[in-house]
This record gives C-alpha cells, structure tokens and sequence, in this order.
C-alpha cells in the first residue's frame, strides 16, 4: 500500500481536475467489486461533488445503490494493467480483485486497504483516492447512468500530490488516461505559460 496523506475536501477536486481514468470500488454486506471508469469529473469544492458514469448492468452500480457508497481510486501507470483487466469483465459470479491480485497483474502494491469514512476499499497501488457518498438523483442515475457523490475523505500518497500540486516523480508513477482497444496514455509533463 503506498503511503496516504489526507488531502483537505475543498482541495478533493485537484485529483481528478486533470481527467485521469479512475477505478470505482464498491462494497455492500460481504461483496466488493471494482471497476474502471473512464467517464469521471470534479464538480464541486465545499462540498466537494464529483460525477461518474456506472452502466446499469454491472455490479458495482448494484453496490453503489445498495450501499450509497463508492471510492473513486486514481490508478498509477505501474497498475494499468491491472485497471484494464477490471474494466474489461464482469464482477458477477467472481471477485475481481482477488482474480486479479492471485493472477500476478498487479503484484506490485497488490491489496486493498479500508476506507476511512466509507465501507468499499481503497486499492493499493493507486495514487489518490476520494471516499464519496452517493447524492441521490434518481432520475439522472436512472436515465444517464450518471452518479453523484460527495466526497467525504480524500487521500494522496504524498509522493505524487501535496501542497495541492501533482509532481510526478518517474514514468510508473503518473496518471492514466483511456483511450480505446486496451490503450491508455500517461500524464505528460507539467509546463507554464
């Protein structure tokens, strides 16, 4: 598990201002799931909201609804692997993240970690994560598969994110971003203009 530092909720936006891919992970009673999600944003910063798309036909919108709750994890380059491979198959029927830790995709940081406010797991390897609470919508939840959340605890491994900054210290380190066909790219370079 890399190291977690509390990030401040006003400043929760900042992990996810630069529309990285996330991995949703979800619990309820003695199931858990997790899934990617290319479809993510910030919305708000006191509160601090954010929005993710989650099909109807998956497991982790079951949970999220069930519980009210779900964990937007912001995957390093060194797990992509492991982000596709939970992107790509059903939770139903198996847990993926036991499938996938024991298949060897994601030896490195392998695991989960409890949340600090909310009951989904925070997956290891990752270098932010936001503890959110479902805002209920029912009709946009309905219609557009599009789920709200206040996020309640946000986390950065300090490595990466502090004094409200990303610096990105090597290559397996950076942010993903989806495109399609298995294919991502990684954070580039900060500059100023």
């Amino acid at each position: 598990m890399s190291e977690r530092m509390a990030v401040p909720l006003p400043k929760a936006y900042l992990l996810l201002n630069h529309g990285p891919t996330v991995l949703v992970s979800s619990a309820h009673g003695d199931r858990r799931n997790v899934m990617a999600a290319a479809w993510n944003m910030a919305l708000d910063f006191d509160p601090p909201k954010v929005a993710v798309v989650i099909d109807k036909s998956t497991l982790t919108r079951e949970l999220v609804e069930a519980s009210g709750e779900f964990v937007l994890n912001v995957p390093a380059r060194k797990i992509a692997a492991l982000t596709l491979a939970v992107g790509s198959e059903s939770g139903r029927g198996i847990d993926k993240l036991l499938k996938v830790m024991q298949s060897g995709i994601h030896s490195d940081g392998a695991g989960t970690t409890a949340g600090g406010v909310v009951t989904a797991p925070l997956i290891d390897g990752c270098l932010a994560w936001l503890e959110c609470r479902v805002i209920p919508e029912p009709h946009t939840q309905k219609t557009y598969d599009l789920f709200l959340g206040e996020v309640v605890a946000a986390w950065a491994d300090p490595e990466v994110f502090s004094t409200g900054r990303w610096h990105f210290p090597d290559a397996e380190r950076r942010s993903i971003h989806y495109i399609s066909g298995g294919s991502f790219f990684a954070t580039g370079d900060e500059f100023s203009v």
